[in-house]
């Protein structure tokens, strides 16, 4: 079989949530708590998405996921307050409980809906929160690129000075 399906039902927030994850191989270990999925990894939970060569997922006692961790060619597609955001990294890391997603190693982010894009060495988007916290590596700086309508914002300068 070329692709094992694999469906998880967990309850990963207050409410129950659907998370499915597709690969080529996938192993457990009970007593370690964890199962590890490689090849053409792709993850769904809802209108998210996380794609990867590798991935562990970690599972309390109560075999709940409590941390996600991708690694090779990762990749997400988030949806946040109703924007849509895509990021790449070395290492992306999704804790379930607090709705965070650490994108660590060479970090990009963009929201797809203002063109808006960020650079740095890690990214960390906590979901329930609305917050985004970005650092850089060495003399490498944090990079943001937005577009600015100038139309508008001479319209507004305008109106203001009146």
């Amino acid at each position: 079989m070329r692709y094992l399906w694999v469906l998880l039902v967990v309850l990963a927030f207050a409410r129950a949530e659907e998370v499915e994850v597709s690969a080529d191989n996938f192993k457990a270990n009970e007593i370690k708590r964890y199962g590890q999925f490689t090849g053409h990894v792709l993850v769904k939970k809802g209108k998210d998405t996380l794609k990867a060569d590798k991935l562990i997922i970690r599972f309390n006692k109560k075999r709940k996921p409590v941390r996600y961790t991708a690694r090779g060619h990762a990749s997400i597609e988030v949806f946040i307050k109703n924007k849509n955001y895509l990021g790449k990294a070395k290492e992306l890391v999704y804790i379930p409980q607090t709705n965070t997603y650490k994108l660590q190693g060479n970090a990009y982010l963009e929201d797809k809906s203002t063109n808006k894009k960020i650079y740095g060495n890690n990214i960390i988007v906590n979901q329930n929160a609305g917050k985004y916290e970005v650092d850089s590596k060495g003399d490498e700086p944090v990079k943001l690129i937005f577009q600015i309508d100038d139309k508008k914002l001479n319209n507004e300068q305008d109106s203001q000075s009146n």
